[in-house]
């Protein structure tokens, strides 16, 4: 899961209204008066936060007539509990230990480099293998300066003086974790976040 996905849900979350809601709507189907009422606010509140939830796809709604019906997301709601915890323990091994480049692997790194890129350091497109990618997609965010934030015009900038396609490209500096993204603000993620190729063949 990426980053920004991460961050709303908990953000979802961070309101005590909020989790006595998704409490209550754990033993089933609710609408926002019975639930106005269950914790003793005024319907608009109840709308205010269920804004907030249904944002970070952690309810659903049904509309009856004139009456909103909300349901728990649930498949989402572990999924993102499970994507918090992978998302924090995905740099360590089994002994908790980072892991380091070995030769055969800078040669890897290396070698992919030289076949993408060309000597003025444009790229010639981008590697359908996902390892192949993921080196490529490294090799370029580590041009970018740690804790600078980027707009996204500047992103975009950036990303074409590699290559013309800066929306793709920029969607997967997201999805691989080298970037992470709120408010169309974009910062590089510490390199202990971004996707691994190393363990992939």
């Amino acid at each position: 899961m990426q980053l920004d996905k991460v961050v709303q849900y908990h953000k979802a979350l961070a309101d005590p209204t909020r989790i006595k809601i998704l409490i209550l709507l754990a033993d089933g189907e609710l609408n926002g008066q019975v639930l106005a009422e269950k914790l003793g606010v005024t319907p608009a509140t109840i709308t205010h936060h269920a804004s907030k939830l249904r944002e970070a796809s952690l309810i659903n709604e049904r509309r009856d007539k004139n009456t909103i019906f909300f349901t728990l997301n649930n498949y989402f709601i572990k999924n993102s509990a499970s994507a918090t915890e992978a998302l924090i323990y995905r740099r360590t091994n089994t002994k908790g230990e980072s892991d380091m480049l070995d030769e055969q692997q800078a040669k890897t790194r290396d070698a992919v480099i030289r076949n993408f890129f060309t000597a003025d350091g444009r790229l010639k497109h981008l590697p359908g293998q996902l390892k192949k990618k993921l080196i490529v997609l490294e090799y370029m965010v580590s041009k970018l300066d740690k804790g600078k934030k980027y707009t996204e015009p500047e992103i975009n900038a950036f990303i074409r003086t590699f290559h013309e396609d800066f929306a793709t490209i920029r969607r997967e500096f997201i999805m691989h974790q080298f970037m992470f993204r709120e408010h169309e603000i974009y910062e590089l993620n510490p390199a202990e976040m971004w996707a691994r190729w190393e363990n992939l063949s």
